[in-house]
């Protein structure tokens, strides 16, 4: 889950930092890397020069309160019963992952997607720009006018493997894509090496992918290694579930049965209009829940921004 590793730290962090990344974009233009503690943030504007200028000044702006103003409301967030928060991020969080209850899930199974939303929402407002990205550790906020996102999912966050593609255009009224499973920087009460959905938004697409992710599980076999997950973070607001820390060998049929699970899940959110589409992923074979062609799995994938947990 989203139940992050990300926000486990109770002390102050260094103030947020800004700075244009190294690499330029076929176009010739720099892309905005802003980070402060555990929120690492890349983003991409594309239009006419002075508009993109003040969208990146835009952007910055809104993220110097970003972390603080989640800090506050740290114990509220952990909470599955929790209230309304009051900041802007948080009540993201809140409305992405409501839809879930009764169902295990804190606002922090958004977290990531939130803090992308809020931000392109800053960078895009007032301008024209053609195509924009705010990417949260893979978990990417969209905006698109023209042209077409072409998203690369990596199946493996730690080998880098690559697995499928997500194809969208401006039609498609997608806001953001996000992926979740075991291996990611997240803790998961599932086995999925990956599961990438697309929303309408980030924060939705996140809070999808993390409750997929759950679902694609073999629960009580003796090839998964589980810990409680309040031994590896103590404030996380999983408690004393247990989250996946291994897996062993699995045969074909068991793999097929994980997966079925997840995939499940993943039509059921579809039928509630949760989610636009899902990509499932676990040792090597996928599924796709999708009404269109959306999300495929080639050969050899494409791969122009890797999507990773």
């Amino acid at each position: 889950m989203e139940q992050d590793r990300i926000m486990s730290k109770t002390v102050p962090f260094e103030g947020p930092t800004a700075r244009w990344l190294p690499d330029r974009n076929s176009s010739g233009r720099r892309r905005l890397h802003l980070s402060q503690g555990p929120i690492d943030l890349v983003i991409e504007a594309v239009g006419d020069e002075q508009e993109v200028a003040r969208a990146y000044a835009q952007a910055h702006e809104a993220f110097e309160m970003v972390l603080e103003e989640l800090a506050r409301e740290l114990p509220l967030l952990r909470s599955s019963n929790a209230a309304c928060p009051r900041g802007r991020v948080a009540r993201l969080m809140h409305a992405a992952t409501a839809p879930y209850r009764p169902e295990f899930i804190t606002p922090m199974a958004a977290v990531a997607g939130s803090v992308a939303d809020h931000i392109l929402a800053r960078l895009v407002e007032g301008r024209t720009l053609a195509r924009a990205y705010v990417n949260n550790g893979g978990d990417i906020a969209l905006h698109l006018c023209e042209g077409i996102f072409r998203i690369g999912i990596c199946d493996d966050p730690v080998t880098g493997a690559a697995g499928g593609v997500v194809l969208l255009n401006a039609n498609d009224e997608i806001g953001g894509i996000a992926t979740s499973g075991w291996r990611g920087r997240s803790h998961s009460l599932g086995i999925a090496d990956a599961v990438t959905v697309v929303a309408r938004s980030a924060a939705e697409a996140d809070a999808a992918a993390t409750m997929i992710a759950n679902q694609v599980d073999l629960p009580g076999s003796p090839r998964i290694e589980r810990t409680p997950a309040h031994d590896l973070a103590p404030d996380s607001d999983l408690g004393g579930r247990l989250v996946t820390t291994g897996v062993g060998d699995l045969t074909r049929s068991e793999i097929a049965t994980a997966l079925a699970n997840g995939e499940t899940a993943a039509r059921s959110y579809l039928e509630r209009g949760l989610l636009s589409a899902a990509y499932l992923g676990l040792a090597g074979e996928r599924r796709t829940v999708s009404p269109t062609t959306m999300i495929t799995h080639p050969q050899n994938p494409f791969r122009e921004e890797p999507v990773c947990a």
